[in-house]
């Protein structure tokens, strides 16, 4: 979300410059060009659409790398159309959507950004906005439309289900020649050791936050400032440490847990998370959300600990290669990663949500590292690192191949019944929005009004 908001503000930058460049170059018909760039093009309920809307969407979809001959402004528009036709209707239909979720997602999208750019004041330069304020209000109103539009969609297929019988019609109903072609799928486990951090590293960051906590208790030394000297967590380090969060604000539940435990003005003794160490000190309390400050110290590995790690993983290696061990079994007993240890090593697709990845798709490093791998071989040790950029070491093996062939209705029941499904929502989709618009204000102005829509924005008589 926060990559999509800084292309989509980079274009308001640029259209920024193409007004200004209007303006210079034709000096005798600046109500034309006001009208030509920041026209309504169109109102959807309580929605107005304005031609720098469109323009920028069109813009972000060039700088994703889109051909401009595969998307027109009509096709834009009627996607446009479409988000604020959900909007609205959310509005209308008391969706909820809290202030507190909105503001912790323009929260994360303003934290990404000043990790980006070094400071907040550069963020705002960049963005060409006076005030921190400003910009939050922006912000938020984009995100609550959009939050808005999503929720409105998802309440139209919520109940939507589709019984194996409509499966097989939809299946016989495809022509031999037209049935989907599924590319390579894999079935993967993996191992992961990670060297041991020895107890005298924990045990230093524990007493230099011990010890900030005291300077800042009783010496009178300011959170903020020790937050910008030592803290390591880039995205808060900057702004002296400090976040905005609410109980369904993505944090840890370890971090959540402590901060709002505290009052204001009360520091937090030194605890954990999978990050590291931290302490906190409570800002403010605001309703549902808080403020608060954080100092993050990541203890260090030595060499001799990952020397450890690089023997075991080798030995580890050596004993399924050998068939003195199963490599389920090996990850069971040896693996450090909690979210697959129990599973026998195996990765569950973040895409699908199941166990098969199809090798086209995969990310291009993991697919480097299996994608000549035979069933059942195991990868050689491949050294990773985890998230705070200290060194581990993974085993992967294939599990499962399914080469490439055309759908068929045993094997690939559950793709199938996918693809009904997703057909049964579109149709429930079409049949809601065709009903909406013509229960809906709207109007559509100017060169639009030509566009060949798959929705009757027009409204005209069938």
């Amino acid at each position: 979300m926060a990559n999509a908001s800084i292309k989509i503000y980079s274009q308001e930058i640029i259209e920024d410059e193409k007004k200004e460049e209007i303006a210079q170059e034709d000096t005798t018909d600046k109500s034309f060009q006001k009208i030509k760039i920041d026209g309504v093009a169109a109102v959807i309920g309580e929605y107005v659409i304005l031609e720098s809307d469109i323009t920028i969407a069109y813009q972000q979809l060039l700088s994703e790398g889109v051909s401009a001959a595969d998307v027109s402004r009509c096709e834009l528009a009627g996607s446009l159309f479409e988000n604020k036709l959900y909007a609205h209707h959310a509005v209308q239909d008391s969706v909820l959507v809290t202030d507190a979720e909105i503001n912790s997602m323009v929260d994360q999208q303003i934290n990404y950004m000043t990790t980006q750019l070094g400071t907040l004041d550069k963020v705002l330069k960049f963005y060409k906005k006076d005030s921190e304020a400003d910009f939050r209000k922006e912000l938020f109103e984009v995100n609550k439309g959009n939050r808005l539009a999503e929720q409105m969609r998802s309440k139209i297929i919520e109940s939507i289900e589709i019984t194996p019988e409509e499966v097989r019609e939809f299946f016989d109903e495809i022509p031999d020649e037209e049935r989907p072609l599924f590319g390579t799928e894999l079935e993967l486990a993996q191992i992961v050791i990670e060297p041991q951090i020895p107890d005298e590293e924990e045990q230093k960051v524990i007493d230099r936050l011990k010890q900030f906590r005291t300077d800042i208790l009783e010496n009178g030394s300011s959170f903020a400032t020790k937050a910008v000297l030592y803290s390591q967590d880039p995205g808060s380090k900057s702004k002296g440490g400090k976040y905005t969060l609410n109980r369904q604000t993505p944090f840890a539940k370890e971090f959540k847990d402590v901060a709002f435990s505290l009052q204001e003005g009360e520091v937090s003794e030194p605890f954990k998370t999978d990050f590291g160490w931290h302490i906190i000190q409570l800002d403010k309390i605001r309703g549902e959300e808080i403020d608060v400050r954080h100092i993050l110290l990541i203890p260090d590995v030595t060499r001799e600990s990952v020397e450890v790690a690089q023997k075991l993983v080798d030995s580890v290696r050596t004993a399924v290669v050998s068939g003195s061990i199963g490599f389920k079994e090996a990850a069971r007993k040896f693996s450090d990663e909690k979210e697959t240890k129990e599973d026998g090593g195996q990765l569950l697709n973040p895409t699908t949500g199941d166990t098969r990845f199809e090798l086209t798709k995969i990310d291009p490093i993991l697919y480097d590292q299996v994608s000549k791998l035979k069933t059942n071989e195991v990868s050689l040790v491949i050294p990773d690192q985890d998230r705070q950029g200290r060194k581990k070491f993974k085993l992967i093996t294939v599990l499962n191949r399914y080469d490439e062939h055309i759908a068929d209705y045993a094997k690939d029941y559950l793709k199938i019944q996918e693809l009904a499904l997703r057909k049964k929502q579109i149709e429930a989709i079409r049949e809601w929005q065709d009903e909406k618009i013509n229960d809906t204000y709207i109007k559509i102005n100017g060169d639009y009004r030509d566009c060949e829509f798959s929705g009757n924005w027009l409204k005209k008589e069938k």
